[in-house]
Order: structure tokens, then C-alpha cells, then sequence
């Protein structure tokens, strides 16, 4: 007889992305596309685990069914350079596709673009934010006193940072939506949605990112931030960008945590990834030996 407790898990990542973004982001982020990184930092955490990618965006993308998503232990969901409120295929696909996620039960776990998909499939709304673009780090999020007993955001403290890159926020959540956590520029930085029979936990952050990964992304977005004021010119956005290159490169970097207000929360790689370890201890464990998978 099989043994099911060796069993490794086995997880859907859909990649929010279109392929030129998907390209973009591998060419400044050592080959990696955001599926692929974000699988690392699971795999981190579980390793052993079979890690399947999912391209929505894509036209005539190969998209599993109820059935095929049943047959998953976990699901995720990535960010992505879209925007979900203006109506293309590259987004409805993927809004079709978090509606059987649901309708599937299997456990689903979204950051920033996917709490975002995560809403808006359940009937929620999502606008650009009127308080403007969330830009390097997600200042002083704050549990709600439901978030403070929620076991997504188990172990973390009354107010944390987080990496976190986004202009859009959910304004509007569904019916079924727990808020779990808020900050000053979102009212939704993590939630709980249960809808069709399907539960999903998001997060308007990205705990998946190391600062190499936010320094990378905000490489690509040095005219935007000067635009919009977050730098005064090309210079200062890249000595920002290296410093935060070197402070990933050595945490120990006491003088450079501190000009850029960062503390454990953000620069241990354990206690970054807590939803994340959370939705696997708690949702996809869980579940698959509950299902015999492991």
C-alpha cells in the first residue's frame, strides 16, 4: 500500500502576467518569471513540493478544469502588471478562472493581484487607489481584531511592513469577505473570501518578495517614480535600488535597515513568508491528508 504521508504537494501557480511581462520580469530578475520565483519561495519553505505553472493571460492558454483544479493541494495566485478593471481577455480569462477555483474548493492563496482577482471573481470592486500608488514596502499594517485571531496572519505583530508594489486596491469587497488586516493607503491589505464553497486567502502585499525581487521590479519602474515624486531623479532612485540590493545581499547592514525604516518583519526570510507558511500549515496540509494526498 502506497504510503500517502510521503506524498509531495502538489500546487497550482497562475501567473497573473501577459508573456511580455512575464519576459520583462526574467530578464531583470536572473531568468525567473514571477510563477517561477514564487515557486522557489514555497519550495523553500516545503521542499519536494510539484510545482505546476497556469498562464491565464495567455491567449489559448491551456486552463484546467473543475476536475483538474480538484486535483491540485493548493492553488496561488501572483501579482501582475495588469489591471483588472479594464476588461480584456487577458483579464476575464483569469477572473473565469478564480470563479472555478472557487466553485473547486481547493485551498487558494493570491498576492496583491490576486486578492484583487480574488475579489472582484466573488463580486467585489477594485479602482485604482485614491490615495495613490503603494511603492517598495506596505507601511504599518494593522491586523483587525478578526485578523488578530486569523490563522493567515498567525505570528505576526500588531503592526508589521511588508514588500509590496500596487497602485489598484480592492474599494469594494465581496459578500464573504473577512478584512483581515488594513494600512493607511488600503482598507483591504489581507482578507479572508469564502464564495461558491471556496475559501481564499489574500494579501495586497508580497510577502513571496525578497528585496532583491522589489528592487528589481522598481528597476523597471525608475521614470514612473519620479513622476510621481517617490525620487527626485534617476540617481536618487538608484542609489535607493542599490541599497536595498545591498541590504539584501547583507542583512547584517544595521546602518541601511535603519534609512530605510526596515526591520525583521521584512529582512528575516522566515518571518517575511509567514502567510505563506501559514496557508500551507493551515489550509493545504490540512486538507490533503483530510483527501488522503498526504
Amino acid at each position: 500500500m502506497l504510503d500517502v504521508s510521503s506524498r509531495p504537494l502538489r500546487l497550482l501557480f497562475v501567473d497573473g502576467n501577459t508573456r511580455a511581462q512575464r519576459e520583462s520580469h526574467a530578464a531583470g530578475y536572473g531568468g525567473l518569471q514571477p510563477a517561477q520565483a514564487y515557486a522557489e519561495e514555497i519550495a523553500a519553505i516545503e521542499p519536494g513540493i510539484v510545482a505546476d505553472i497556469c498562464l491565464p493571460a495567455d491567449v489559448g492558454a491551456n486552463l484546467p478544469d473543475g476536475a483538474g483544479l480538484q486535483s491540485y493541494d493548493g492553488i496561488v495566485l501572483t501579482g501582475s502588471a495588469l489591471h483588472i478593471y479594464q476588461i480584456e481577455p487577458a483579464v476575464t480569462r483569469q477572473i473565469e478562472l478564480m470563479r472555478a477555483i472557487y466553485a473547486s474548493g481547493t485551498p487558494c492563496f493570491g498576492s496583491c493581484w490576486g486578492i484583487q482577482m480574488g475579489a472582484v471573481a466573488a463580486g467585489g470592486t477594485v479602482t485604482a487607489n485614491p490615495n495613490g500608488r503603494e511603492v517598495g514596502f506596505a507601511r504599518k499594517i494593522t491586523p483587525s481584531e478578526a485578523g488578530r485571531n486569523h490563522p493567515l496572519l498567525a505570528g505576526r505583530p500588531a503592526a508589521f511592513d511588508a514588500p509590496a508594489i500596487h497602485l489598484d486596491t480592492v474599494v469594494q469587497p465581496p459578500h464573504g469577505t473577512t478584512i483581515l488586516a488594513s494600512n493607511a493607503y488600503s482598507q483591504v491589505q489581507a482578507a479572508e473570501i469564502r464564495h461558491e464553497g471556496g475559501v481564499f486567502w489574500g494579501v495586497q502585499y508580497h510577502p513571496e518578495f525578497p528585496l532583491r525581487q522589489v528592487a528589481s521590479i522598481l528597476g523597471r519602474m525608475v521614470p514612473v517614480l519620479i513622476e510621481e515624486g517617490f525620487r527626485s531623479d534617476e540617481a536618487a532612485a538608484e542609489t535607493w535600488l542599490a541599497e536595498l540590493r545591498a541590504l539584501d545581499a547583507d542583512k547584517s547592514r544595521q546602518d541601511l535597515a535603519w534609512a530605510h525604516g526596515l526591520d525583521a518583519e521584512v529582512l528575516d526570510d522566515m518571518r517575511r513568508v509567514t502567510e505563506l507558511r501559514n496557508f500551507l500549515d493551515q489550509r493545504v496540509r490540512p486538507q490533503a491528508s483530510a483527501r488522503g494526498r498526504a
